[in-house]
């Protein structure tokens, strides 16, 4: 399968070209020239378990440039856990993302970026440099999914006391093959970095760079294996909704994919915090990014969210659009609120993010008398000790793996938001 950039779709590359670029030097973003269609699957998709289902979803893209061994080998080092379903009232489920090594939905797209990268690199003989910009979990989740990869290095620009302190942990104490930059500014200004850099042909030349941000077709591919999985797992398959907390636009990017394959889903929802450019396209139908805002779900602070150029270039209008998503931003009060009261009420507890969808689900489901309503639980309550202990006055029971890096040391190096100290860093340290 070919894949074309969105700014020009006569530029078509192989998926092991597209995977490893990350991003077109014309400042788009990769997309299939085709969507599979997977109707076959989803027929009988209720015996199949996650890595069964993943197989057949990476085999659909890659199996023009890997042999079927080494599809089911990036599937079997990378899927090693699943995605529960959990219902927490009515019809109302929440697909828990967050049972990876980090605790985090990324851990699917990171885990799986790392293999496919690794295959690749082992037959090139040059070391791959990873450039990487991160709000929170995607950090961790590809320090995690990389570190000690051979061949390899990960370089990961966050924002400056705009992390949890788990999360800047996890991405800032691994070491070896990963580099962390502590950049003096916000999400969308790491991310400006990294896209310079892939555009800086002076650069390129000399270091042989790679993404591994949304932005990459890489991660944006097995992020569709857990809707079809959540679909699966489903009693009641009819009129099913999904509703997405939505940052960086990937992950909901992936599920409009996973619908238009042929998973049979009536609608997605963006749900954002108070950063909402995107409610604003869907609502007066043109874009215009915003500047960011600092929310209690930090992973969802992008004023600017790359992936929406992905969504624009599948749906040529926007009345087309609102057919199969829609979107709606909460405050940081909404979302405490609801933290509290899913609580209080059902003894479930969720984290920012997870509430933000919840919000999403339920205002869209709130005059339905029929639905299956899906929202997505991305990290792990205890990354987000900080926000939530304080407004439930109740300790976070935290898993083994997260307590066991709080009394690592931080190693990171600060940077101030300019791409040329960001530019010679990379060329003092990785030529």
């Amino acid at each position: 399968m070919k894949f074309y950039s969105t700014n020009n779709k006569t530029n078509k590359v192989s998926f092991k070209e597209a995977l490893m670029q990350g991003l077109p030097l014309d400042n788009g973003l990769y997309m299939p020239v085709s969507i599979p269609d997977q109707s076959k699957l989803v027929k009988g998709i209720s015996t199949l378990n996650i890595k069964d289902i993943s197989y057949v979803i990476a085999k659909s893209f890659l199996d023009e440039e890997f042999k079927n061994s080494d599809i089911e080998e990036i599937i079997d080092y990378s899927i090693t856990f699943d995605s529960p379903l959990v219902n927490i009232y009515g019809n109302i489920h929440i697909l828990e993302l967050f049972h990876g090594p980090t605790l985090a939905f990324k851990d699917f797209g990171a885990r799986f970026m790392a293999r496919t990268m690794e295959k690749v690199v082992s037959n090139n003989n040059k070391e791959l440099n990873i450039l990487v910009a991160t709000s929170g979990d995607t950090g961790s989740a590809v320090a995690n999914g990389f570190y000690n990869v051979e061949g390899i290095n990960v370089i990961i620009l966050y924002p400056s006391k705009k992390v949890s302190k788990i999360q800047e942990k996890q991405l800032t104490t691994l070491g070896k093959n990963i580099h962390a930059l502590e950049v003096d500014g916000s999400f969308d200004q790491c991310q400006s970095l990294v896209k310079k850099a892939f555009l800086d042909l002076q650069l390129t030349k000399k270091i042989n760079l790679s993404s591994a941000n949304s932005i990459n077709i890489g991660r944006l591919i097995p992020q569709s294996f857990y809707y079809f999985n959540a679909f699966s797992k489903l009693k009641d398959k009819n009129d099913v909704i999904i509703s997405v907390p939505s940052g960086n636009f990937g992950n909901i990017t992936a599920g409009l994919l996973s619908k238009m394959m042929g998973l049979p889903i009536k609608k997605f929802i963006a749900s954002t915090n108070a950063n909402k450019a995107v409610p604003d396209f869907i609502k007066n139908g043109f874009y215009k990014p915003c500047q960011t805002i600092q929310t209690i779900s930090n992973a969802m602070d992008v004023g600017n969210p790359s992936n929406i150029k992905r969504i624009i270039n599948l749906y040529d209008k926007i009345d087309l659009l609102k057919e199969d998503m829609l979107s709606w931003s909460f405050s940081d009060n909404d979302t405490i609120n609801t933290i509290k009261m899913i609580l209080k009420k059902y003894k479930y507890l969720l984290e920012p993010h997870g509430a933000v969808g919840l919000l999403g689900l339920e205002n869209y489901t709130k005059n339905l008398s029929k639905h299956s309503g899906i929202f997505l639980g991305t990290a792990h309550p205890s990354k987000f000790l900080d926000v939530i202990e304080p407004e439930i006055n109740q300790k976070v029971e935290m898993p083994e793996r997260l307590k066991n890096i709080l009394d690592k040391e931080k190693q990171s190096i600060k940077m101030k938001n300019n791409y040329t100290e960001f530019s010679n860093y990379l060329l003092e340290n990785f030529i």
